[in-house]
């Protein structure tokens, strides 16, 4: 029995690919014997959507794609990442009351906290970036994902 499942995604850095991206996740997540209304699902799904925004946004043209990657390890941690080819790392910034934006990695911040998860940034061979979220797999799910990985 493998120690890893893992899937990832290609799509152009196109506002439209976020919800692609996200749809995708869902999918892989649901394939793995996670159900649609867990709170790690709606976790997932939610950070998929940020980082991928992010990476469409503020890469301004420079990253024509991104990818996003999950790695269920050992039916105890799944590991989200969005990689793209621009060398600017996501900064904190500051939220304030006004601001329609900003606050993307404020909340995966908050969320990796509230899950018992963690957040990191690793360089890509190419001068990029993947920004990971790394979160506890919920126990009801490990059977499920090892009948996937027994198939």
């Amino acid at each position: 029995m493998a120690d890893q499942l893992e899937a990832s995604v290609t799509l152009p850095s196109d506002p439209v690919s976020v919800a692609a991206a996200r749809r995708y996740a869902a999918r892989v997540l649901s394939d793995w014997g996670l159900p649609e209304d867990a709170d790690t699902a709606d976790t997932v799904r939610l950070v998929v959507s940020e980082l991928a925004t992010n990476s469409v946004q503020h890469t301004f043209g420079q990253s024509p794609t991104f990818t996003v990657d999950l790695r269920l390890e050992r039916e105890e941690w799944l590991r989200v990442g969005v990689t793209d080819s621009h060398p600017r790392w996501p900064k904190r910034l500051p939220a304030a009351v006004q601001q329609d934006n900003g606050r993307g990695m404020v909340i995966i911040r908050w969320l990796a906290a509230e899950a018992g998860g963690r957040l990191s940034v690793s360089p890509t061979e190419d001068g990029g970036k993947t920004v990971w979220l790394a979160l506890p797999w919920p126990a009801g799910a490990a059977a499920a994902a090892g009948a996937v990985r027994g198939r």
